[in-house]
This record gives C-alpha cells, structure tokens and sequence, in this order.
C-alpha cells in the first residue's frame, strides 16, 4: 500500500471515528431533554469545539487535498450547534447568558474577524501558514477543554459530567488524525492531536478511578462563572 492511499485509509478512519465522537454526547443532553435542565452540566466543550469544526472548514477551503476535514467537520459544525442550542434552552438563565456571550465573542466575532484579517492582510501560501497556526492553537483548545470537567470529576466524585464513550473516541480519533496529518505531511493536524491522545488517556484513567465512587454533593448556585481557556 502506498503512502496516499495509506493517508486516505486514515482519513476516511478519522472521519468515521470523529463522526461516533460527534455523537457520544447524545445520551447526555438525552438526559439534559428529559430531566428540562442542564443545570451541572458545562457548555464550554461544545463552543470550542464548534469552532473548532468552523475553523478547520476554513482551512480545508483555502487549502488542496483535504477533502477529508471538510466532511468531518461540516458534520460537526451542525451538530455541535443542535448540542449547544439544547444547553442554552434547557440551562439556568445565568449559565443560559454566559453561554451566549461566549458564542457571540467567540464563534460570531472572533471567527469573522480571523476570516476578514486573513482575507485582507494575506494569501496564497502565506495565509494557509496562518490559518493553519490557528487552527492547531485552537485544536489545542479542544483537547484542553475538557479540564475544566476533568476538574469536575474529582471534585464531585462523580463521572456522570463526563462519557467514557466520548473519552474513548476522542483518543481513538486522535490517533487516526495524527497518522493522517503525518503521512500528508500536514503538521497542523498531526502536532494537537498528540495532546488529544494523552488527553483522552487521562479521562479513561480518571472515568474508572471515579467511577464506582460515592459522589459529594455541588451546590450549583456557587458554580464559577464560565471561563475560557
């Protein structure tokens, strides 16, 4: 087997393994929908990652050959978009505002204006160098995310905030996109997803530490505000 079809083998696994990632979260806003509250449960994953998804599509656009992001990632911009507007109607009315502005600041402006100084100020090869850095620095994000739940277990005791499966899958993606990003010679992709591995590993190790667990008791009005990361 040659080194493209190699690359398109990991690929098209990435998009498989992303696509069960995407959709791990389901039996938890399940749970959010019958029990009309999101109260304990944090937004912050979702918005990243919906940039995230928004960010990689601008790049694939701007840039040959990579076909194979762009499926992935119009896939997860719809869905994260269907998670995050079920957080925002079932959530407490603070966590419901904070959630807003974040996607105002951050998926609305923040993405607008790196499209627009990237449009103006550069292009060709040049842009796709940039365009690439912030999608790595932000791919970064999506993997870091998830402290602040990790946070949340060993507080609580409790893994109920955060799915194994999605866990799962996010190691297992990472693994296949680093082997896609390093047999395309695309290190934007490779490089994050070195983090997202040992991530990933993290949550698993810390889902079965916590998972038999007797959990301590959040009162959720004392909750910190929402914060990026």
């Amino acid at each position: 087997m040659d080194m493209a079809t190699l690359t398109v083998v990991f690929g098209v696994l990435g998009n498989i393994v992303s696509f069960v990632a995407f959709l791990a979260p389901i039996p938890t806003f399940y749970k959010i929908y019958k029990n009309k509250s999101a109260e304990g449960f944090q937004s912050l994953p979702y918005l990243i990652a919906l940039l995230s998804s928004m960010l990689w599509m601008y790049y694939a656009l701007i840039h040959e050959g990579v076909v194979l992001l762009i499926t992935i990632n119009s896939f997860g911009c719809v869905i994260e978009t269907i998670y995050i507007s079920l957080f925002i109607f079932y959530a407490p009315k603070k966590f419901k505002i904070q959630t807003v502005k974040i996607l105002l600041l951050l998926n609305v402006f923040g993405y607008g204006l790196m499209i627009l100084l990237t449009t103006l100020l550069t292009k060709g090869e040049r842009r796709r160098l940039v365009v690439g850095l912030i999608c790595l620095a932000f791919n970064i994000g999506v993997f870091a995310a998830p402290f602040s739940t990790m946070r949340q277990v060993i507080k609580t005791r409790s893994v109920e905030f955060m799915p194994f499966l999605l866990s799962f899958f996010i190691t297992l993606g990472a693994i296949m996109w680093f082997f896609y990003g390093f047999l395309a010679k695309d290190f934007y992709i490779a490089l994050p997803n070195i983090l997202g591995f040992f991530l990933g590993i993290g949550q698993m190790i810390l889902y079965f530490m916590y998972k038999n667990a007797t959990s301590v008791i959040v009162v959720h009005e004392d909750q910190p505000e929402l914060e990026l990361v």
